[in-house]
């Protein structure tokens, strides 16, 4: 746990022209926001990049300067585009060394040299200095060097990789919701959710439309890291919304 009160903070880089394309759709930014407010960091940032190997080198550094933590997922695999970890090691100024462990354990799920080949090799180079993220399910590592955590695109490999990491990272208070479902339009509650959240600044209220069987409602989010504040202002949207003539229906997470 970090010192109390303080908010960490991440960003998540997304890398792979396949994800900009539309060909292959991101199924890892939620998994990390869930996995990290449970942590105590907040995801503030995602961003999507090609693999431009000067695009990944500029996007890190202008990332790691401005977030606690910064995760890429993507580019790590052993085609010809696969260019993440020379991008980081350029970022970091330093060069790709073999990471011994990972080579050995590829070595030996691969007997055959023609099966363990240059492209396969490739995958256990990591930034001189870096530290390995172990992959339980397909061997090649991930790695983090300062506070850049580089993780393999895949969904399963992506959360096997994350999963190893809850040592490493140094998270505040969690992040706590509540959601309350009205069936007004968002334009219904816009003013008094205004009010509301004048009355609690650091809660973070958000309001998200619905349609359902033929009626359009809104729901009502709150998240924050104090639950007796968090109480309280999921008190007063509740009454802001009675005061509508209409019952909230609170969800229990």
């Amino acid at each position: 746990m970090g010192a109390k009160g303080r908010d960490y903070t991440a960003c998540l880089i997304v890398i792979g022209n396949e994800i900009l394309s539309g060909r292959t759709q991101d199924a890892n930014l939620q998994h990390l926001a869930v996995t990290l407010n449970g942590w105590g960091v907040r995801l503030r940032e995602a961003r999507v990049i090609p693999d431009i190997d000067q695009t990944i080198v500029d996007t890190v550094n202008a990332c790691r300067a401005s977030f606690d933590y910064v995760f890429t997922t993507g580019g790590i695999g052993p085609t010809h585009d696969d260019i993440t970890a020379a991008s980081i090691a350029k970022a970091f100024g330093v060069g790709l060394v073999k990471h011994e462990d990972s080579f050995r354990a590829m070595a030996a799920r691969y007997p055959d040299q023609d099966d363990f080949n240059a492209s396969r090799q490739k995958m256990c180079f990591i930034p001189e200095g870096a530290e390995a993220i172990d992959n339980s399910v397909s061997i090649a590592p991930g790695f983090q060097i300062g506070n850049v955590f580089v993780l393999a695109g895949v969904p399963s490999i992506m959360r096997a990789m994350l999963g190893t990491l809850r040592h490493r990272i140094v998270g505040g208070d969690p992040v706590q919701s509540r959601t309350v479902n009205v069936f007004l339009g968002e334009g219904a509650v816009a003013e008094g959710l205004a009010a509301v959240q004048d009355r609690f600044p650091e809660t973070d209220i958000g309001s998200y439309p619905f349609y359902r069987d033929g009626v359009f409602g809104t729901s009502l989010v709150l998240r924050d890291t104090d639950p007796a504040r968090l109480d309280s202002a999921l008190v007063e949207v509740e009454a802001m919304v009675r005061s509508l003539g209409v019952e909230p229906q609170r969800i229990e997470a």
